[in-house]
């Protein structure tokens, strides 16, 4: 992926603003125009009672990179997801969570977005759910990007 130091600068410093995106400790570790990567390191506090990670904490990564993508592609207005669907695939466990998320169509008010969110262990990358959603700039919105 090919970094765009400001438009990555500009994500991080947004990334920072979010409570919860704080509190989980993810990190946005690539974004350039139509796409974008999250990461977040596995803590035991973030799985479930079977000791692979929480469905909501895959959800939330795959939410917040499907809106990173699609805010790309739609700069300079205020973004929201108007939609997303999520499929898991198999339990998440692993060291660490990459969500990898991508433009698939935008216009000038929306984007509709993919995203893969993988779990690694080692060097082993298993993809453990994949969504798509829709990425708005709704009428009015404050102008600002992802």
């Amino acid at each position: 992926m090919t970094q765009t130091p400001d438009l990555l600068a500009l994500g991080r410093r947004i990334l920072a603003e979010q409570p919860f995106s704080v509190l989980l400790g993810a990190e946005l570790t690539a974004f350039e125009p139509g796409r974008a990567e999250l990461r977040l390191l596995v803590r035991h506090d973030l799985k479930q009672q079977y000791g692979f990670v929480h469905g909501g904490v895959l959800s939330y990564l795959a939410d917040n990179a499907l809106t990173y993508a699609g805010g790309s592609a739609l700069s300079g207005q205020g973004i929201v997801t108007s939609e997303f669907k999520i499929n898991y695939l198999r339990p998440a466990i692993g060291d660490t969570l990459v969500a990898r998320a991508q433009v698939v169509h935008a216009g000038k008010s929306q984007a509709v977005c993919r995203c893969d969110v993988f779990a690694l262990a080692g060097t082993e990358e298993k993809l453990c759910a994949t969504a798509q959603g829709t990425i708005t700039a709704p009428a009015g919105a404050a102008s600002r990007e992802p």
